[in-house]
Formats: structure tokens, sequence, C-alpha cells
């Protein structure tokens, strides 16, 4: 065989063998190896020319069909939350709006008390090309309507469009977390506490809303944000170093009711010391004219008998504040990250629309309140097979204002103490216990008024918003997917 008959055959072979591999996996080393081949004077330059002549396009035009494609693009993750409730005494009768397990068969409202799906959260996110990312997450264990559980409700549903390829510039848009608060802005299976606080997490119903938001997190601060989250220390995620947003106002899911944006920024800094300690300190402010929705509750009148009444929103007629009331805040967050020890509290201060009982009008009221935070980190706990993270922690809050998404806007004090421990079994099994000391206004609202049917059903009278005080045993097994 002469030699130009021997370097077309090595040729022909070697290219059979590389046709019969798939093209995704070794496009790129066909011309490596047809390169080599002409090095080592096996083929000519022509005859290598020729093998490879086109494979270059073939290569750009199946990686733009990669990157086009949506389905190489999916990402899923999820996370459910079980929690249990077992009542260690004070008042009968009481409600925790934000979980429907505390309570008893005294209690007014949602009755499912003992076990209950606190989150059932599915998440679909992902990057499309170099300017766009995805994320949407419905939660499956929403309520609808009394003694209707576990149906789907969108969460989010937002697009981030990168302005440049450093990711430094975005602009949200669409129905996602409003950045106000470090609390707020954690994920619900990131946090220490079972509840958010109620002083900043009345701000924003469900922590969402519909809007765009602006958020620039210089490469430096990206690069701080994803230590403190890769190290496991609680972070509320990226929200930007700044951010500025226009949004509905009414909150998640929720129709707008006026011709009126709200405008929030949120300004905070993380930093690390030379011994490697992380702290974040945060400023955030928001503004807008907040509609609220009304309906009948029970009262005392001027003889003290029990009636049924409905508010007015403002005063004349029509009513001031049919097209919203002022609703306006100003908070600071401080934290120091777990490392071991850690400190996390905020405050804010505010207008919010808020029901003036004796009155029965809901007009602009002033608020203020926040939370104390203390925590330790203790990483490498073992217990049988196990090698896991232990997470002691202490939280007191206080708040003196009104839910204002809330019927009726009603007043709300609280002065809370819990005393818990996070077990972080592994990476996808966490259970907490908490033993939580309650002193607040039960938000929960049954209009029980004297009557006929009321006495049939052999349900006592009760005063809507009445103060209580009771202690409670609360667990969650949490399973991370």
């Amino acid at each position: 065989m002469n030699s130009k008959l021997h370097r077309i055959v090595l040729a022909t072979v070697a290219g059979s063998m590389l046709a019969g591999l798939s093209f995704s996996a070794i496009a790129d080393s066909t011309v490596d190896l047809v390169q080599a081949l002409v090095s080592k004077g096996v083929l000519t330059e022509e005859e290598g020319a020729l093998l490879t002549k086109g494979r270059s396009t073939e290569v750009e035009v199946q990686k733009k069909k990669e990157s086009k494609s949506w389905t190489s693009r999916v990402n899923l993750r999820g996370y459910v939350q079980v929690r249990n409730t077992t009542m260690l005494g004070g008042d009968d009768g009481i409600n925790l709006w934000s979980d429907r397990s505390v309570g008893d068969d005294k209690s007014l409202g949602d009755a499912d008390k003992n076990f209950l799906i606190r989150r059932a959260r599915l998440i679909i996110f992902g990057d499309y090309g170099d300017h766009l990312s995805y994320y949407i997450q419905p939660d499956f264990a929403s309520t609808a309507g009394t003694g209707n559980n576990n149906f789907a409700q969108l969460r989010d549903a937002y697009g981030d469009v990168y302005i440049d390829k450093t990711r430094v510039h975005r602009v949200r848009v669409g129905q996602s977390k409003v950045p106000y608060g470090f609390e707020n802005l954690q994920s619900s299976s990131n946090r220490l506490a079972l509840d958010r606080n109620d002083a900043l997490n009345s701000a924003v119903r469900d922590e969402r809303d519909l809007g765009a938001f602006y958020y620039y997190t210089p490469t430096d601060i990206q690069a701080l944000f994803e230590d403190i989250n890769k190290q496991g220390l609680k972070h509320s995620g990226n929200y930007g170093m700044f951010a500025l947003g226009l949004y509905n106002g009414q909150g998640a899911n929720r129709p707008e009711q006026n011709d009126n944006y709200h405008v929030v920024s949120r300004f905070t800094y993380p930093w690390k010391t030379e011994s490697g300690q992380i702290y974040e300190a945060g400023i955030q402010a928001y503004r807008g004219e907040y509609v609220s929705s009304v309906n009948t509750y029970s009262r005392r009148n001027a003889a003290g008998a029990l009636v049924a009444a409905t508010p007015t929103l403002g005063t004349g007629t029509p009513s001031s504040g049919r097209n919203g009331i002022e609703d306006e805040r100003v908070g600071i967050s401080f934290i120091m990250y777990p490392q071991p020890f850690g400190i996390q509290a905020e405050w804010n201060w505010g207008n919010t629309p808020g029901l003036d009982i004796a009155k029965n009008v809901i007009e602009k009221k002033s608020l203020n309140g926040g939370y104390v935070q203390a925590m330790y980190k203790i990483d490498n706990f073992q217990f049988l097979s196990t090698n896991g993270t232990l997470i002691p922690f202490i939280k007191w809050q206080y708040f003196d204002g009104y839910n204002k998404a809330e019927t009726n806007s009603p007043e709300n004090h609280v002065n809370d103490w819990e005393v818990g421990v996070e077990w972080q079994l592994a990476p996808e099994v966490e259970i907490a216990m908490v033993y939580h000391r309650m002193n607040r206004t039960n938000l929960v609202t049954g209009s029980r008024v004297a009557s006929a049917a009321n006495t049939a059903s052999n349900l006592q009278p009760r005063e809507d918003y009445e103060n209580f005080k009771a202690e409670a045993l609360r667990v969650q097994l949490q399973y991370n997917f």
C-alpha cells in the first residue's frame, strides 16, 4: 500500500469512528484529532482541511441550539414543612394567625390543630442565555376558605434581566419579594424562627407583590453573598447591595385597588473582618397608599354588650380612605452571622392604615416594633450515624402597631419570647423545636356575638381583637429536595 493510499485509509477510518460517536460529546475533539494527525505527517494539510470542512460551523450551530433549548436550562428544587403544636397553658380559644396549628377546640377560624402542612413548595428556576434568569414558585399548602386547605397558589413568578454579563445590574419584573427587611427576604426554608416577626412582616403581605425592582450588586459583594450562603450562615439571599422599585402595594395575588404605586428602596452592606467574622447592616423604606378590606367584627358598645360592627374607610361621604390611606415605613437591620455566635436584629417605624375600635373607623395610625435574635452554630454535631449542624436560638419580638393587610387593618400588640433549636441532621432533613411564650392580639375574627344561632351551636360570645397569653411547644420537620 503506497503512502498516499495509506493516509487516505487512516483518514477515512478516523472520520468514520468520530462520526459514530455523539456529536455533542466529541464535536470539538474531531478537529483536535485531525490536527494531531496532520502534525504527525499522517495526513497532509489539504486532507485535514477536507475532513474538518464545515466542522467549525456545525459546532457553533450546535452550541447555539443548546443555549436556546429551555429544557437544558431548567432546575427543580423544593421543600415541605410539617408542623405539630402542643399547648402548654394559658388562655383558651387562642389563635396564632400565622400558624393554624396553634390553638384548641375553642379557637375561632381554621380549626385544623395538631398536624399541619405549613408549606409545600416546588421551585422551577434557571438561566436562559446571558441576560435572563427565571424563577417560578407555587405553594401547594395554601388555604382557600374555611376548612379548605392545601390548594396550589402562586408565590413567585419573575424574571431577572441582566444588563451586563457580570450581573452587577439587573431588573426583576413580576411577582417577587419586596426588598424590605432582612428576615422578610429570608427563605422560610432557611429561617430559624418558625414565623417571621410581626413588626416588619406586616409591611408586605406574604412578603411579595407585583412590580419591577432594580438591583445593584458589585462583584465583590456578590462573592461575599455566595460565601455566606455556602457556609450555611442563614443568609437572606442576593437582593442587591442597593435596591429601588415600584410595586402595586396590595400584596401578592391581590388586585390593585388604586392608581398609586408603592415605592421601596433598600441599602445593605456586608463586610468581613480579618478574623473572618461577617457582618451586615442595612436600611430600607417604602411609601404608598393602601386600601384596607373591611368586614363585620364583634365589639362592645357603650353599654358593654357585644354587637357586630363594620368599620368605615376614613371619614366623610364618600369615605376619605376609599382610594387608600397613607402607608410608609423606615427600618434598620443588623446581622452578625453565626460563626459560631451570631446576632440578628431589626426595627421599623412608620404610619399605616389602622382600625380605631372606639370610633369604628380605619384611618392613618403610627407603629413601631422589631426583634432581637441570638444564635449559636454548632457544626459536626454527631448523633448515631448523623453528622449535622445544631443551632440553638432565642428571640424576642415586640410590636405596637396595626396589620394593614388583615381584614379591618386591626391593632396588633405583640410581646413574645421564643427559645428553640434547629437540628440539620442532613442536608435533606431539618427538625426545629420551639417553646413559644405568646402575649399578643388575636387577629382571627369570628364575629361571635350573643345570638340564637351561636347559642344553638354552643359557641360562647367573644369580642374580636382581644389580647391573649399562652404557651406552646411547636415542632417542625422540613424536607429539602
